[in-house]
Order: structure tokens, then sequence, then C-alpha cells
């Protein structure tokens, strides 16, 4: 526990954390993006945040994906949507997203999960901007696996500057 805590103490020195996100009682949802390369763990992500929240922290939680590119990624987040007891909203372009944030309006939170891009793809990426401008996130989360090569995640980070995130995610420590 002693090195676990150093080594935790040592990371944080490096790399300022923003801390837990924070949903404040304001009677509007506060709106969530996750975004990254494809494999990183952006639906477990999304419904471990979800689960967190609805279950921990008793609020209502609305799940959106424009994850419809990948196989079985819609059936994926509905399963733990199910399990969780919260309502999911699949889209295809920004103007559905719009309407189903509109849909779930009654949320305190909503996730919404994108399918992934190659760090590669500048065109797949510029996509997404568009669903966000219909939308317009409260926070854009960038989710990396730290497993990567620190090249990699460097390249990885300016591509997907043009989303504008505001935080960052590593998955896979158990990995790393």
């Amino acid at each position: 526990q002693a090195v676990r805590a150093h080594l935790a103490h040592a990371i944080e020195s490096m790399l300022p954390t923003s801390g837990p996100i924070s949903v404040p009682d304001t009677g509007t949802p506060k709106i969530i993006a996750l975004v990254g390369p494809t494999g990183v763990g952006k639906t477990t992500t999304v419904a471990k945040l979800a689960a967190h929240f609805c279950l921990r922290e008793h609020r209502r939680v609305g799940l959106i994906t424009i994850d419809t590119y990948r196989i079985a990624a819609v059936e994926q987040l509905r399963t733990y949507a199910d399990i969780i007891n919260v309502a999911l909203e699949v889209v295809m372009s920004p103007p559905e997203l719009r309407e189903a944030v509109e849909r779930l309006s009654d949320c305190d939170v909503i996730f919404i999960d994108t399918a992934g891009r190659s760090q590669r793809d500048a065109a797949k990426i510029s996509d997404l901007k568009a669903f966000f401008e219909a939308v317009q996130p409260d926070e854009v989360h960038l989710v990396l696996a730290s497993n990567c090569a620190e090249g990699v995640l460097i390249d990885t980070i300016r591509r997907f500057r043009i989303l504008e995130p505001d935080r960052v995610i590593f998955t896979k420590l158990d990995e790393a």
C-alpha cells in the first residue's frame, strides 16, 4: 500500500488532475462527451461513470451513443444501460443528437459515447465536431489508453485537439 500511495503521489505531481466530475444541481443536465481512438475503452468508461452517478450519487443519468459504426457497440451500451436502469438514446446525426438531449432533459447528467476514431483520420475526427456544435457539451473528455507509447499519446492528443477536449481520462491502467 505504501508503494501504491507513493506511486500515485509521484504521478499526480507530474500530471495535474482535474479532480472528480462534478454535477451541480442547476435544473439542466450536464452534458459530458467522451472521444478518442478505437479500442481505448470509451464505452466501458461511459458505463462506469453512469453507474457511479446513478448508483452512488443517486443522480438521474442519460446515455447517448453516436457509435453506430462498431459492431455490437449499441448492444454493449444497451446492456449496461439496462443493468443500471438508465435511458439510452441512439443517434446518427447532429439534429438527432440535439433531439435526444431534449428527450433526456430531466436528467442530471448525460454521457455521450462516440465512435472511436483513428488519430490518423482527420476527416472522421472532424465529423464529431458537427455533433458537438449541435449540443455544445459542458465537458469533452479525451480517453487514452495508458499502455500506449508516449509518442502515440502525444500524437493522439495533438490530432484530437480540434474537438477541444477539457480533460483526459486514462484507461487500461492495469495493463500499463
